[in-house]
């Protein structure tokens, strides 16, 4: 399972892990991504979504609806 959020596109990124010494080390930051299950009122239906907690927040303030649009448009969510 990839770790992209289906709303808003945020994926793993890399960067230097920095110790005291200033030794560089490469490391990952993974976004905060959570499996939730949405009701789609529109279709009458249950969507399963893997979003982060900034897709969800998203998703609370415009409406489900008009996230899984937005996201579709700019081609995060397939299907």
């Amino acid at each position: 399972m990839s770790k992209v959020c289906q709303i808003t596109g945020r994926k793993v990124v890399t960067g230097h892990q920095v110790s005291h010494s200033n030794i560089k080390t490469k490391r990952t930051f993974a976004p905060n991504l959570q499996d939730r299950k949405y009701f789609l009122v529109e279709e009458k239906k249950w969507v399963n979504l893997r979003v982060s907690t900034a897709g969800m927040r998203t998703i609370n303030k415009i409406g489900l609806a008009e996230a899984l649009k937005r996201a579709r448009a700019k081609g995060f969510l397939t299907a």
